[in-house]
């Protein structure tokens, strides 16, 4: 179809201010409304449909390139909004995204609406992509290839009809304009056009060629803009790849490759040292800087926001900071995470501490829509679309004194000599410099980046999981809940690479487990404090003391150590990681007295005692010894959440070796023995219950049955009427069940005590389990 045709047809029947034209899909769906009819022309073909059919898409293909390039040649971008706005189409944008709008619209029909949100759907140059607004929280991400299509003709104003008509096509355009087009990037290139799309694929290395020479690399709208002008637009303008480099250098860490060294970011950008802590950057701390507080408000804020439907994933920062003998200073930073270099900044001293109030609510408004005073005061916000949320939360955990447990933790040197010169029995005070080691805090495999620091005083409960709709429905309205939750979560939960989650899986490795690390790493923050101030000459003891409990080593050649080595080989199976198996080797065993909880005696007098594994990570440890176990955060139908909010015991060891197991660059970990209380009544399942409220209401106990089980004629009793299932791991009749051991769960903590305390070793698939000294 020519455009020339088509107004041609429209004058010789007199249209009014629109005329009504048919697309290439209306034509072909009048054709399809023909069939059986008989066609002079072209007869039925029976075979080679596919050819065909192929053939036909390629045809359609060309077919839209000569149409586009005719559109282009006789309307400008003005006519092509107007066009547009005839259709109830969305005309905003740059003259670019206007073109490739109007051209699809002609061409093959008006789009309707978003059917997740009734936003604008726009071709993205992959696909269509909605441009609306799910929620507060988050920008709508549906995208489809095959978007629904208005049934009604598209509408050609009459302005349009009576456009100027160009003629000459791009290069020509180009040309006559005094430059010149070029297939390759050398030497004389005064810049390459690409579109921002490419940018964020990784680029073609004609772009990649282009940075290496030097090459501006800019957007298609200056080549638009150029020509719209009469005149060459600066370059700096349109510029999309100044935040990139070849080597890497200078890209935001969410387009780095995800390595350890992307998550160091995070130390870069929130500085923060509690609600009292001076950000490190602004250097005033080293004057004795204080944030300054009036009439009981502290002006001290973080804000984040995580908005990927919009490519969004921002911090900001903001302080009054009040100098001895000096000047109130405001402080306000403001940038993409992991991309600290290219953030906003400013510290700016005022001699007017009214205005600095002022600037300082004025911002705060700014950034999230809100009313400062109602937050500070009464915790009362509404977040607001694209707006900013406060958070309560900084990189380190004590908001009182500041304390960061990965700071306050010493390094392994420091601690070597702390354990050398500690009082306590040689092998706990070794148990104690690992729990008091930075390392242990450091990265955990199976978590997001915020388990690697002890990000967040937690004020925020997490929000609530997308439960409902999800476990009956999929497709785009369960994407949409997926995307919401996703988008609320990182900007509650900061992270350098924000993702959707798109299954229990991971909600339960990246959100679940990273909220009860970050809740453990709160309690080890207040317990380990700042050793490297401490002024005590044996800061281990001290440490041992502030948790409350009673570690003694279990002798070697005792009963107890001999019945734990037999349970860890008869119920561990290697851990797999990529191509590579991990055993295990016992290197001590503790024995564990917590005066949090119930303790021992309490829970050998309740009915149908095991004693069971708890997988716990090194992180989380220093809190079940401080506070005792706590249920799982969550219901999910994955293995550790799949009864609810209980405490989850596994009768093999392997499924607590997957938690024992951090990283394969620390080959240590710890497995908890718990002497467990079933109750009176035991429910057996094997899967997902629709609804855990029942059970954890009741405190029944909960047995998930797996595809594995522990032999019973090899169980032992022990202390009595405690029952050891220490069988070797069997095919149980449950073979379809998603989980592979079985799991036990209650909702009563005083149905559970730690007992005992395995440390470990993992090694290379074939090492034979440790028995000897």
């Amino acid at each position: 179809m020519k455009l020339h045709e088509t107004r041609s047809h429209a004058h010789g029947h007199g249209a009014g201010d629109e005329e009504k034209i048919m697309t290439r899909k209306q034509k072909a769906e009048q054709l399809k409304s023909n069939e059986g009819k008989e066609s002079p022309k072209k007869p039925k073909v029976e075979d080679g449909e596919t050819r065909n059919e192929e053939k036909a898409t390629s045809d359609v293909a060309n077919e839209f390139e000569e149409f586009c390039k005719a559109v282009r040649e006789h309307l400008p971008i003005a006519q092509m909004r107007e066009i547009l706005e005839a259709n109830s189409q969305d005309s905003s944008g740059p003259d670019a995204s206007v073109a490739i709008k109007c051209l699809d619209m002609l061409f093959y029909g008006p789009l309707e609406k978003c059917q997740i949100c009734n936003g604008d759907l726009e071709f993205d140059g992959n696909r269509y992509s909605c441009k609306g607004t799910y929620s507060e929280w988050s920008s709508c991400v549906y995208k489809t290839r095959s978007p629904a299509r208005k049934q009604e003709p598209s509408k050609l104003p009459d302005s349009a009809l009576n456009s100027p008509v160009a003629d000459q096509y791009w290069k020509s355009k180009i040309e006559k304009h005094g430059g010149k087009v070029s297939n390759s990037v050398i030497a004389g290139v005064t810049c390459l056009v690409a579109s921002p799309a490419e940018r964020e694929r990784g680029g073609s290395s004609k772009l990649i060629e282009a940075m290496e020479r030097g090459v501006r690399v800019v957007s298609e709208a200056w080549l638009l803009d150029s020509i719209e002008k009469q005149e060459a637009q600066p370059l700096e303008a349109y510029d999309i790849v100044t935040d990139l480099s070849v080597d890497g250098k200078g890209i935001p860490w969410d387009k780095q490759v995800p390595d350890e060294s992307g998550l160091e970011s995070l130390s870069a950008e929130l500085k923060l040292y509690g609600k009292r802590g001076v950000y490190k950057d602004t250097r005033l701390q080293e004057q004795g800087g204080q944030i300054f507080e009036k009439d009981g408000i502290l002006y001290n804020c973080a804000f984040s926001i995580c908005d990927q439907g919009r490519s969004i994933n921002e911090y900001c920062i903001m302080q009054l900071i009040k100098v001895p003998d000096g000047n109130l200073n405001l402080y306000y930073k403001k940038g993409r995470v992991g991309d600290d270099p290219n953030a906003l900044e400013r510290l700016e001293e005022w001699k007017d501490v009214d205005g600095a109030v002022k600037e300082f609510v004025r911002l705060f408004e700014e950034v999230t829509g809100n009313d400062f005073e109602p937050w500070e005061r009464e915790k009362k916000f509404q977040k607001k679309p694209l707006k900013f949320y406060p958070i309560d939360m900084f990189l380190c955990i004590n908001k009182d004194d500041g304390v960061d447990v990965r700071c306050g933790g010493l390094g392994l040197r420091q601690l070597g000599v702390a354990a050398t010169h500690c009082k306590l029995e040689p092998t706990v005070a070794n148990f104690m410099k690992i729990l008091c080691s930075q390392e242990i805090y450091r990265f955990n495999r199976s978590c997001t980046s915020l388990d690697r620091y002890a990000l967040m005083e937690m004020d925020l409960d997490a929000p609530d999981l997308p439960m409902g709709m999800l476990s009956n429905e999929s497709g785009p309205k369960a994407e949409a809940v997926w995307s919401d939750f996703s988008q609320r979560w990182f900007t509650l939960m900061h992270s350098v690479r924000p993702f959707i989650f798109r299954d229990y899986q991971e909600l339960a490795d990246h959100c679940a487990a990273s909220f009860e690390c970050v809740r453990d790493i709160v309690v080890a923050s207040h317990v380990i404090g700042h050793m490297g101030d401490d002024t005590l000459d044996d800061p281990l003891s001290d440490r041992y003391k502030r948790i409350g409990c009673t570690i003694s080593p279990v002798d070697k050649d005792s009963d107890d150590y001999k019945m734990i080595l037999n349970y860890v080989e008869k119920t561990y199976e290697p851990v797999k990681v990529a191509d590579i198996e991990y055993g295990i080797s016992v290197e001590n065993i503790f024995s564990v007295e917590t005066k949090e909880g119930a303790s021992f005696d309490e829970v050998k007098k309740l009915a149908n005692k095991r004693l069971l594994w708890c997988g716990t990570r090194s992180s989380n440890l220093l809190r079940h010894l401080r506070k005792g176990f706590q249920p799982a955060s969550c219901s999910l139908p994955v293995p550790g959440y799949m009864f609810g909010k209980g405490i989850v015991c596994s009768d093999a060891a392997a499924e607590a070796a997957r938690y024992g197991f951090t990283a394969v660059d620390r080959l240590e970990g710890f497995l908890v023995l718990a002497v467990f209380s079933q109750g009176e009544e035991i429910i057996e399942l094997k899967n997902p219950p629709e609804d855990t409220k029942q059970f954890e209401e009741k405190k029944v106990c909960v047995k998930g049955l797996g595809r594995k089980k522990p032999d019973e004629s090899e169980f032992i009793d022990w202390k009595d009427d405690i029952k050891v299932p220490c069988g070797r791991l069997i095919p149980s009749e449950h073979k379809d069940s998603p989980l592979e051991y079985n799991e036990y769960t209650v909702y009563d903590p005083k149905q559970v005590s730690m007992k005992f305390l395995v440390g470990v070793k993992f090694e290379e698939k074939d090492a034979v389990i440790d028995t000897e000294d």
